[in-house]
């Protein structure tokens, strides 16, 4: 039995859409026949949503929350003792979301063909990132699913915690930053060229800030859409060259070097790594298998080349600390944690532990940068406004005095 997504014309010839099981799309059709329901296209799940990656979309995957989502309520289930297929298709009648329900109730059919949960997700690899999937498998051949899901479920629920404690962070002073361009802009294009011209008929040599800033409001509006164009062009190359592997390594390699950027650089991709290892070991999954699926997770590429790199000193008989040490990435303290767990025997513990770590420097180096921020913006802001006001003042100052 498969799932299938049909799109029909009911007798008033509105459209409906939907998913339904079945043996075949002609059942799928002559069920569809019976409820009054003209058929248009009767297609299964899982071709569908393989030919998504293979084009431009915008529905690529689903969002972390959602993800966080349908695994705990799945663990719920689990854990309760429902079967599998019950356990999905109770599930995908509580969410809301077509697509969603469309992909979980195509797990479900692989699931109800005799084929393992982990086989079912593998169907839909642009939704179920491979941590996601070895860990299932993991959980399912030591037969503990229950608590392999509700791991999963904390980790995908504390990283979608933390991005969102991140986002909110940005917001405001991304919108105060906008906010101040867009001001600035305003009044250079707009206000000053029609205060400038009171000054035009005087025969009297204005301040070098006035004639500053009526440069800088001539240039802006003589090339305005020229300078939006090359923003433009710049972003879009720039863009394309972060493609290809080469330059990417190099500019990610320089992110690292930074003084502060490289920091959050560092911190970010290291407690994604511990996090990812952590609950993969827990799960069960082989050390090297693990640290080939945690170096993948990680977003800056030498720190992801170091963690593979490690995984082949280990292949070697090396320890884990010490070859993650040797790529100079890592932080003292997650190292320190780690090599404590290889000693001790909880090396999940202890990278769980390092994890946390990595999580809370991060937040309070983020906040801590945000609260210099949103000052040293207004500040800024402040300054520029002041230059404006001061270039229109001065020959007002200076008229008057010749009046006298």
């Amino acid at each position: 039995m498969g799932a299938f997504e049909y799109s029909a014309y009911d007798a008033r010839g509105r459209e409906r859409k939907g998913v339904l099981e079945g043996d075949s799309p002609r059942q799928i059709r002559a069920r569809l026949r019976e409820q009054g329901l003209l058929p248009v296209s009767v297609e299964p799940v899982v071709e569908k949503e393989a030919a998504r990656p293979g084009g431009f979309s915008l529905r690529r995957g689903i969002s972390a929350a959602d993800l966080a989502l349908i695994t705990r309520q799945l663990a719920t289930l689990v854990r309760a003792g429902l079967p599998l297929d019950e356990a999905t298709a109770t599930v995908a009648r509580q969410t809301a979301k077509p697509r969603l329900k469309r992909l979980i109730l195509g797990v479900r059919s692989r699931i109800m063909e005799g084929h393992s949960m982990a086989d079912g997700l593998r169907e839909f690899p642009h939704v179920f990132p491979e941590l996601y999937r070895s860990t299932v498998a993991a959980g399912e051949q030591s037969g503990h699913l229950d608590a392999v899901l509700e791991r999963l479920a904390d980790y995908t629920e504390a990283r979608q915690q933390l991005h969102s404690r991140i986002q909110l962070a940005l917001i405001y002073p991304t919108v105060l930053t906008v906010m101040a361009v867009a001001v600035v802009t305003g009044l250079l294009t707009w206000v000053v060229p029609k205060v400038v011209q009171v000054f035009e008929g005087l025969d009297q040599e204005l301040p070098w800030v006035t004639r500053a800033l009526i440069g800088v409001s001539d240039f802006l509006r003589g090339n305005f859409w020229w300078l939006a164009l090359l923003l433009v062009a710049g972003g879009t190359a720039l863009a394309w060259v972060l493609r290809r592997p080469g330059p990417r390594f190099a500019f990610h390699r320089l992110l690292l070097r930074l003084p502060v950027v490289g920091g959050l650089v560092a911190g970010a991709n290291t407690a994604r790594f511990a996090r990812t290892l952590s609950i993969l070991v827990a799960s069960g999954v082989p050390v090297l298998e693990a640290l080939r699926i945690a170096g993948q997770v990680m977003e800056n590429l030498p720190m992801r080349e170091a963690a593979l790199a490690a995984a082949h000193r280990v292949r070697e008989g090396a320890g884990l600390a010490g070859s993650l040490e040797a790529s100079g990435y890592f932080p003292p303290m997650v190292v320190n944690l780690i090599a404590s767990g290889e000693v001790s025997g909880n090396l999940e513990q202890m990278l769980e532990r390092a994890a946390v770590n990595q999580e809370r420097e991060l937040e309070t180096t983020i906040a801590r940068l945000m609260g210099l921020m949103e000052p040293a913006l207004i500040l800024g802001m402040g300054l520029v406004v002041l230059f404006i006001v001061l270039a229109i003042l001065l020959p007002i100052f200076d008229l008057n005095q010749l009046v006298k």
